[in-house]
């Protein structure tokens, strides 16, 4: 098994060897083993732990084993308590929401402070019931493709093995584990999905789990093609990410997939998407979104964000000794090559750049799509400038112009990150 994950580790370029990587740790028998097998594969793994104070002395027991097993292993091991049902009030989500917009949220925050990774404890079967639930709602492409061995900071170490390989790991290893009563409900229908439905699809296919993971590897392969027609289609028809033209309304034989994937992300229904395609010919009209109002007009459509936060950021400038090799969130620069103050911008479409280790230019648009970009991160893609040259597109790629080389004499060492505006970032 540690073979496998081992083999997945490096055929997804999840970890570079001797990583330092966060671990989300509920205690369980997945993020126990995970947990075990990156600190025995020879990573150095800090363990993350949430109470969420929903389940009594069992949540607190479940704090008391993860404790006792990192100090076990000499793992360092952070915990975070939440009140849970009360945000869960305040925000009018479900306490299943709400868990996971807490926990997520904290696990961001550690990400961006410490500039690593976090590993969950997905594994093959999860990925089998994430594909059956898709289905039963309703899905397309990325819905077919399931969970993503990464998702931003998300990595998934785990995805390539079943839940008895990691039993009969732990089992070799003599190490026990804690069981989250609530999994055994059959009121969530991810539970329900897992006790009933899997077992029921066994009896046709004893294989059924390993062979929905490998649908999901098949969908995950062909997306990139996808997300690459959909970007072309919008640079030809001239959508961008406030308005869809009139044009595109009109003629496009693709119209139901562009508007889609227009207004993913956005909160719009598919009940909506419905009827907007059945309005096109019509004007002044109006949908709603939690986070977005769309207008029809004779120009075609408007979005608008109705957000009350928007993310500002700021800029991060430190001196340093050396270049941190192989840092997604940090570029490094000769100072004495640049010239402040240094300013962030969204990319534009026009925009060139000399990327580290070329001495040509290169159109942006195609560093973002060599990158595999999906559409919605091009989107969101900022530049770091001076002047209205680009030096870095943040997290992605820095300037040759403004290396360091043998003859700097100070590094410059930039991030970007979110300002804090609540207490909980501030924390």
């Amino acid at each position: 098994m540690r073979q496998a994950v081992e083999s997945y580790i490096k055929r997804h370029n999840l970890l570079r060897d001797g990583q330092q990587v966060l671990v989300a740790l509920s205690g369980g028998a997945d993020s126990v083993c995970l947990l075990l097998i990156l600190q025995q594969l020879g990573y150095k793994p800090t363990a993350l732990h949430c109470n969420f104070h929903l389940r009594g002395e069992e949540s607190d027991r479940d704090e008391r084993f993860v404790r006792t097993l990192c100090e076990k292993y000499d793992i360092t091991l952070h915990v975070r308590h939440f009140q849970t049902r009360e945000y869960a009030l305040q925000h009018h989500i479900s306490i299943e929401m709400a868990a996971r917009d807490l926990r997520y949220d904290w696990f961001r925050h550690v990400c961006r402070e410490q500039s690593l990774p976090i590993a969950v404890a997905h594994h093959r079967g999860d990925q089998a019931e994430t594909l059956l639930l898709n289905l039963l709602r309703g899905t397309g492409l990325r819905g077919l493709a399931g969970m993503m061995p990464r998702n931003g900071d998300v990595i998934r170490p785990l995805l390539c093995v079943s839940r008895q390989e990691i039993l009969s790991f732990l089992q070799s290893c003599g190490q026990d584990y804690v069981t989250d009563s609530t999994n055994l409900q059959r009121d969530a229908t991810r539970n329900a999905v897992r006790l009933d439905l899997l077992p029921m699809l066994q009896q046709f296919n004893p294989q059924v789990e390993e062979a929905l993971a490998r649908t999901c590897d098949y969908a995950r392969d062909t997306l990139y093609i996808y997300e690459q027609r959909v970007s072309e289609l919008f640079s030809q028809h001239g959508i961008t990410d406030e308005n869809f033209s009139l044009q595109a309304l009109k003629d496009a034989p693709e119209l139901p997939i562009m508007l889609h994937e227009w207004l993913r992300g956005k909160g719009f229904n598919h009940a909506q998407e419905c009827e907007i395609l059945q309005a096109k010919g019509g004007r002044n009209k109006k949908w709603l979104s939690p986070t977005h109002t769309l207008h029809l007009s004779t120009a075609g459509l408007q979005l608008v964000s109705r957000q009350a936060r928007v993310p500002q950021y700021e800029i991060v400038q430190e001196i340093v000794e050396k270049v941190e090799r192989n840092n997604p969130h940090a570029a490094f620069f000769d100072a004495a090559q640049l010239q402040q103050p240094l300013t962030l911008r969204a990319v534009r479409k026009a925009d060139r750049m000399v990327p580290f280790g070329m001495k040509g230019s290169k159109l942006v648009s195609h560093i973002m799509r060599d990158s595999h970009l999906t559409p919605a991160q091009r989107q969101q893609q900022m530049a770091l400038c001076q002047g209205d040259e680009i030096i870095w597109l943040v997290n992605l790629k820095a300037s040759n112009l403004y290396r360091v080389t043998d003859a700097t004499k100070v590094i410059l060492r930039i991030s970007v990150r979110e300002k804090p505006n609540t207490e909980e970032d501030i924390l």
